[in-house]
């Protein structure tokens, strides 16, 4: 086999992307501490039991595995940052009132989400741990669709879902609840033939509201028909209010277009609350997810109110329209202490200036160096090429 092949779904990351890619990263990071966020940044691997405290099956599967040659344990290469988060927030930090914390590191997964999607993403999100009112999730939708726009993405469609709705049947049927991983992968796959074979043996209530969960999708009007079709249950009234404030907030103060889908229960697992989805035209996945994990903290000894959401960089960066070529300055190659001195308060003030080696003039591929550095009557000064 050839040295140079890379294993499938996995890639070397080139000078212009990578360019764009950091740029992103430090405007994204840049916004986040705006908004009052402190950067942390977790290890890569950890033990496997921390690693996959919540997250259900789906993150077990993603996750590789190794063995620390030191304590002879099973460590895991992490799949998802937010448990990380969680864990250094609960036991960490260990603060009483609000934390924001944000984050921008890779994660690597054992199988590729889609079919030209990598298995190395860069993970970027942010997280609110310590208040459980809906002005935290709002806050975070609205980081979410901020942070998107400074991108470059335009018509952003935020798709607003709710764990407690599930929740809500699974407490009203123990053998739901029993069989919540198949029935939440045919709900989030919207497989109707098998959701049907599924709830055969359920209750009434539970089987018409699981069959019924897949049409709950369009926009905000469809809450109205959810009530009426959906049991009577404070938990679900519930759910249904806090979808139609945050719709109605999003798309008031947002400008963003937004979908209720009541099924789209990816992350299902380790969702307390109201969950989302980000999309935009010409992209079939979402470029950001997020919602509310309350339960989360509690595997690190502290529960407390968590939302948060998350993108892959590297796809954000595939498709958001932001020029990253650079423009720069040109200078010579020369034994100078006064052409040293200009380079170097050219780039002190953030300038990007090349010297060009002896004999490689024009060899620049990477940058538009429409200045130059010349000397003219002793003094070195940028000119326009």
């Amino acid at each position: 086999m050839s040295t140079w092949l890379l294993p499938e779904n996995i890639a070397d990351v080139l000078p212009s992307e990578a360019r764009k890619i950091e740029e992103l990263r430090r405007a994204l990071l840049d916004r986040f501490r705006a908004y009052g966020y402190e950067m942390v940044m977790p290890p890569l691997l950890e033990y496997l039991e921390s690693l996959l405290t919540s997250g259900g099956n789906d993150l077990n599967l993603r996750t590789f595995k190794l063995v620390d040659q030191l304590s002879g344990r099973t460590l895991g290469l992490r799949a998802d940052t937010t448990p990380q988060v969680a864990r250094i927030d609960a036991h960490l930090l260990n603060r009483q009132g609000v934390t924001r914390l944000c984050y921008a590191g890779n994660v690597l997964h054992t199988r590729p989400r889609g079919l030209y999607a990598t298995r190395e993403q860069i993970q970027v999100g942010a997280e609110i741990y310590g208040h459980a009112g809906l002005e935290a999730d709002l806050e975070i939708q609205q980081l979410t669709l901020d942070v998107l726009r400074l991108c470059g993405l335009a018509k952003i469609r935020l798709d607003l879902c709710h764990a407690g709705v599930l929740s809500a049947i699974f407490a009203q049927d123990a053998a739901a609840a029993a069989m919540g991983e198949a029935l939440y992968e045919a709900l989030a796959g919207k497989d109707v033939a098998r959701l049907s074979e599924l709830t055969l043996g359920l209750s009434d209530v539970a089987r018409e509201a699981l069959r019924v969960l897949p049409a709950l999708y369009g926009d905000a009007s469809v809450l109205a028909i959810a009530r009426q079709r959906l049991p009577n249950l404070p938990e679900i009234a519930s759910a249904l209010d806090d979808l139609e404030f945050l719709a109605a907030q999003a798309a008031q103060v947002d400008g963003a277009e937004v979908t209720i889908d009541l099924a789209d229960l990816r992350g299902y697992a380790y969702h307390s609350g109201v969950m989302f989805s980000a999309y935009v035209d010409g992209v079939p996945n979402a470029v950001a997810r997020g919602g509310r994990y309350d339960h989360v903290g509690q595997a690190y000894g502290r529960a407390r109110p968590a939302t948060g959401f998350s993108l892959d960089l590297r796809e954000v960066a595939r498709i958001s329209p932001i020029e990253a070529r650079s423009s720069a300055i040109l200078a010579p190659w020369k034994h100078d202490d006064a052409l040293r001195a200009s380079v170097a308060l050219l780039r002190d003030a953030g300038e990007v200036v090349i010297q060009a080696l002896p004999g490689h003039d024009h060899a620049l591929d990477e940058f538009a160096c429409d200045r130059v550095l010349v000397e003219r009557n002793g003094a070195w000064v940028v000119e326009s090429r």
